[in-house]
């Protein structure tokens, strides 16, 4: 791939090869300000990649180095996602700022730089994120506007479509042990999500971040047929 080199001091070395890729989208107004917020050094941030609304991409710290991009984050127990992963930023406003679709020449670049980047390390598809799912507590990006299944279609990541499942939907406030084994399937998935039985606000979170990625048509942290079908759907494919 053709990449504008755009290098940030803000990054460490690596204590291991990366298996993740975490997707991100910018959050700010404009893709200028984005970058220039990457390559600040009092930002305390930075990313491999950014990669514009009109497709160009931004090489910003090397594939070898650590960037700082997932921050408090987790996925399949690993709690150092930094230095698991490669960062891709993607320039979006995001829902505090005007959240629109992505362009076709941004969806396009993404899904080369994945390819390309999967040509040099061994990233398997369920550790194809965003940032929401390592850190639902705390972040929405890239969120529900990204097309996920485009992405799987062209052979990365985990896409599954299934029926939903029969119940009634779980909500946060109920305690039992359909709680439960729904705790214990984001967990095998995944997600941070400790089996309690408990439906607290943490458990709506990671509803919420699965639902962006996987059941992106609705957005509201109750696990209803769908949002349990599709998660049931992905641990078979996993396991």
């Amino acid at each position: 791939m053709a990449f504008i080199e755009a290098p940030s001091p803000n990054f460490g070395p690596r204590t291991a090869p990366p298996f993740m890729i975490v997707l991100h989208y910018t959050g700010m107004q404009g893709g200028e300000a984005a970058l220039a917020r990457l390559r600040d050094p009092a930002s305390g941030v930075s990313a491999h990649y950014l990669v514009e609304e009109d497709g160009r991409v931004f090489r910003l710290v090397a594939e070898e180095r650590r960037a700082w991009h997932a921050g408090k984050s987790s996925w399949r127990g690993v709690t150092d996602v930094n230095t698991a992963s490669i960062g891709i930023e993607i320039v979006n406003p995001g829902h505090e700022f005007g959240y629109r679709d992505f362009t076709e020449a941004q969806v396009a670049a993404v899904i080369a730089l994945v390819a390309d980047i999967r040509t040099r390390w061994q990233v398997e598809d369920v550790n194809i994120v965003g940032h929401a799912d390592v850190a639902p507590d705390r972040k929405e990006d890239p969120g529900e506007r990204f097309p996920w299944k485009r992405l799987a279609e062209a052979g990365h990541g985990l896409w599954v479509d299934a029926a939903a499942a029969p119940g009634a939907p779980l909500a946060e406030g109920e305690e039992n042990t359909a709680v439960f084994a729904l705790q214990a399937g984001f967990t095998r998935l995944g997600y941070d999500s400790a089996p309690t039985g408990k439906f607290d606000g943490h458990t709506a979170a990671v509803v919420r971040a699965f639902q962006r990625h996987w059941r992106p048509e609705r957005v509201d942290g109750v696990a209803d047929g769908a949002t349990r079908a599709r998660l049931i759907a992905l641990l078979r494919v996993i396991s």
